[in-house]
Formats: structure tokens, sequence, C-alpha cells
């Protein structure tokens, strides 16, 4: 049987991996770094300055899920990247192995398990809700069923202070033509199950306080869903005085980070009542803007951080009556780079730059308080990295950072 790789963006060096050897038993190319629970086995490697994680499956389920993966990244929804599928593998017997699929390691990422033993406590818990809300409801508005909505299934990234999900198992998913409220419920109906377990697995290891109640948290999830879901695909029906509501509707949506693509305007017979709704609405409204501001792409939460911190560098250098997009590369060339700079090497595996950058705006709020003055922002980025930043723990690996083998 002749080892067949199909691949997006090939890679030479897969050619040279162990493929005759079942993955439970590599080590060569082998990297520490954190993996969630999973039915398969799975191993991150590193070849030269790439990383991926490696799924031994069925042939078929590789194909399906490698080219779902790509479905989901050409329409821009959070999931990690499919590179490839292996197969035509047999050992050094003869004897067939499993069909393997290969995804990019999301860098910066952390499965939930990995969180709560490196900090996170039963007080993160919302944000982390929250974060898999929004996942699930971007991927509902775009038709997609995901069939196995679980903590394990995702990645978590730092987001200022809170986190973003991205999916990275859609073995069971689908893309639907039009995806109806009964397959919608049926994976809320999923999602809490799921998480009601996780969580009660969490206490039992004790990563998680005992008082917490996991039927609260699995509350939380279905009542902040439906809000969502309510507030980016609700009609809304007001009098034809109110026209105002239509600006307000699309205000809320862009402070929930959401940018509306369509919108359905319906007027009454007797043109007295208005009734809108979004029919396309799009997560990443203060990512977009800040990339064009700036050129940096980073996430939703932390590019609106990043924004606010724009409008008071124009504020206090009386920039106003500049152009927004040159008023932009000062505060870059002037804040956000030399901050960045400043990370000591052995600590840029801690956090993304622009979590660094967020957390020390958090810092000089409170050295500001305790000295009753506004504290230098650069004086504020060299206490941080001595006293927070320093103290951290290498909480992701990055594959420059990871060694050749375990």
């Amino acid at each position: 049987m002749a080892l067949r790789i199909v691949a997006n963006r090939p890679d030479p060096a897969l050619l040279g991996l162990p493929w005759s050897t079942p993955l439970e038993e590599w080590t060569e190319h082998v990297v520490p770094l954190p993996r969630g629970l999973s039915r398969h086995v799975v191993r991150i490697i590193r070849l030269g300055g790439n990383t991926y994680a490696v799924k031994e499956t069925q042939e078929p389920i590789a194909f399906r899920e490698y080219r779902l993966l790509r479905d989901l990244q050409r329409i821009g929804l959070p999931a990690v990247v499919a590179q490839g599928v292996v197969t035509g593998r047999v050992d050094e017997h003869g004897e067939e192995l499993p069909a393997a699929l290969l995804t990019q390691h999301l860098q910066f990422s952390l499965p939930y398990r990995s969180l709560f033993s490196h900090g996170l406590t039963a007080d993160n818990l919302p944000s982390l809700v929250d974060a898999m809300v929004v996942l699930l409801v971007r991927l509902h508005l775009a038709d997609f069923y995901w069939g196995d909505v679980s903590l394990s299934n995702v990645l978590f990234r730092r987001s200022a202070g809170g986190f973003a999900a991205y999916l990275v198992d859609a073995e069971t998913g689908e893309l639907k033509s039009t995806l109806s409220d009964r397959l919608r419920e049926h994976d809320i109906t999923v999602a809490s199950e799921n998480v009601f377990a996780e969580l009660l697995d969490l206490q039992a290891s004790e990563s998680l306080d005992h008082e917490v109640q996991a039927l609260d948290i699995v509350e939380m999830l279905r009542d902040r869903y439906d809000a969502l879901w309510a507030e980016l695909t609700a009609a809304e029906e007001f009098a034809t005085h109110e026209m105002w509501r239509i600006e307000q509707r699309v205000e809320r949506l862009n402070n929930l980070g959401f940018d509306v693509d369509e919108l359905d305007i319906v007027t009454d017979w007797d043109g007295e009542k208005i009734r809108i709704q979004p029919k396309v609405v799009e997560l990443g409204h203060h990512q977009r803007e800040l990339q064009a501001l700036t050129g940096l792409h980073v996430e939703d939460a932390q590019a609106r951080r990043m924004l606010n911190d724009i409008a008071s560098f124009t504020a206090h250098f009386d920039l106003g009556r500049e152009d927004r997009s040159l008023v932009a590369a000062k505060w870059l060339n002037q804040t956000y780079d030399p901050i960045v700079a400043m990370i000591p090497a052995e600590a840029r595996g801690k956090l993304e730059p622009a979590e660094v950058f967020h957390e020390i705006l958090v810092h000089r709020w409170y050295l500001s308080e305790r000295a009753g003055h506004a504290v230098d922002l650069l004086e504020t980025a060299r206490d941080y990295m001595e006293t927070v930043l320093a103290q951290k723990p290498d909480e992701v690996m990055t594959a420059d950072q990871a060694p050749d083998a375990l």
C-alpha cells in the first residue's frame, strides 16, 4: 500500500515522519505542548519552524474533517487550520495503520484543563463560558451544526483579560444550507451535558473549587447563549418616528464586537411601523477597525482595548483634528511598539504581546490609584515585567522554544 499525503501548503518534511510507527509510540519530533482530552491518539510535533497536531482516525473521517475545517477557514470561523491527511500507512509487518489528520498548532492556546492547572479559578468561569457561547453562536450563525460541543473540543486564547475560543474537533460537525432551531437546541443540550460533566471532573481532580455549583454554570451558558442569539437575530418593531433605533441596534451590536452586513427593514401598509432584523452579522468589528488603522491582528477584545487607548492617546496629545490613521501610526510608534520591545526574550512565550499590553494598562490603573497620580506608561511597563510577568508560569511553549523531542 502506497503512502499518500493530501496537504494544504505541503511541507516536504512530512515525508520524513515515522508513518510506519503507531502514533502512540512516536518520540522523535514530539514536543510537550498542552493538548486536550481526545478519544483518539494525538501528538504535537515540531518540524523545523512549524508545529502540528497529529490525530489518528479512520480514513473517511479524516478526509471529512479535513475538508470541513478548510471550509470553516474559508468563511472565517475560529477553528484550527487543517494541514493535511496521511493514508496508506502500514507498520513493519505490513499491518494497516490508521489514517492521520494534521492540523496547525494554534499558538498561545490552551485546553481548559491546562488553564485550570495554571491558576484559573472559579472567578474566571464566566469568561470561559462567554468565550464558548460566542464561538457556538458564530458557528450557528454560519449554519454549522457541531454535534459534540464541549470544553474538551475547544482551545482557548487569552483576550484582554477574558478568552477567545476556537473549535478544535469538527469530527461530528456539518455545514447546513440552513440550521434549524431543533439542531441549535440539540447543540445547546449537548453543551450543557458535557460542560456539566467536565466541571464535575475538574472538581473530582481538585482542579476546581468544590463549592462551585456546576448546574449554575450550565444554566449561565444557556442563558447567555439565548441572550446573545436574540440580540444578534431577533426582530425589533417600532414607530416610524423612532428611526434612531436602527442606529441604536447597530451600535449595540458593534459594542458586542459584531458588524451588521445585512439588515432586513420592513414597513407596514400604513407606514407607521417599522420592523428590523439583522440578517448577516459577523464578529470582529474592533479587530477589523484596529487592523485597518495599524496592521495589528489581535483578538477582538484586545483590539477594543487598544482602540480605547488610541482614543486616550488622541485626547492626551490633542490630536483630534488629525487624520485618525496618522494618529494610530503615532500611537503604534510611540506607545505600542516600544512596550512590546521591552518584553524580555525569556518571557515571550508567557503571553501574546497584545495581552501583555492589556495587562500593562490594567497594571497602570492600579499603580496610579496607589500613587495618587497618573503613572508613566513606560515606568508601568518596567514594573509590570519585573513584578508580574516574570512571576507568570510558562503557560505556552512556542514552536521556537520547544525542544526537538521529549
